[in-house]
């Protein structure tokens, strides 16, 4: 319905973006919201509406790429919007592309909701049908695998998203100390407990 939306953001919650577009809040689900930055600048979501009997979600992405693996992914049984957003946040989709072409089942269970019988799903349906949409696929390094704060709120905002996502408190407690010591802002504590909670 829509491809994108271009607008200012006005608001930034673990969840979701606020993006005005002439006077006009859409409520915008992102994978991972705090790469979206609150600027005077005009910025351009691509756009999914997600339709389903009483619900009725609008979905945003950084990149297109982003947005064409999330429509494959919801084609996936066991695979909702939410899962999809999970997976999608560590922001590197040739990654997870790379694991369905490989069958690295080991690597897709590691994503909320993700048992061995949606990750076995993701490969019989995905496999052979994503090189059209990524020019390369990334393999990951062996540092790879999906999040810093001190005292300051954006460690709390990153496991507030990541919660949000479906990381367990369990999860999210381990990866904490190893976080503690960063100084950065919240969209690098996401990536790096990411990288820390897929490579566990």
């Amino acid at each position: 319905m829509y491809d994108y939306i271009k607008g200012h953001v006005t608001r930034v919650t673990p969840e979701y973006i606020t993006l005005d577009q002439g006077g006009l809040g859409w409520l915008v689900m992102t994978p991972n919201p705090y790469s979206f930055h609150i600027t005077d600048e005009l910025q351009q979501v691509f756009t999914y509406l997600h339709v389903r009997q009483d619900i009725q979600l609008l979905l945003g992405f950084k990149t297109l790429e982003q947005r064409e693996l999330f429509k494959k992914l919801i084609t996936v049984s066991g695979i909702g919007p939410k899962g999809a957003l999970a997976i999608l946040a560590s922001g590197i989709p040739s990654q997870v592309i790379g694991a369905i072409e490989r069958e690295d089942e080991s690597f897709l269970v590691q994503f909320p909701g993700v048992g061995k019988k949606t990750a076995r799903q993701m490969i019989l349906d995905l496999k052979g049908k994503l090189h059209d949409l990524f020019s390369e696929i990334d393999m990951p390094d062996e540092e790879f695998n999906l999040l810093t704060m001190v005292e300051n709120g954006a460690l709390d905002e990153a496991l507030l998203a990541l919660e949000a996502l479906g990381y367990s408190q369990r999860e999210l407690t381990k990866v904490k100390p190893k976080l503690e010591d960063e100084e950065l802002d919240t969209e690098g504590y996401m990536k790096k407990a990411l990288r820390l909670l897929l490579k566990k």
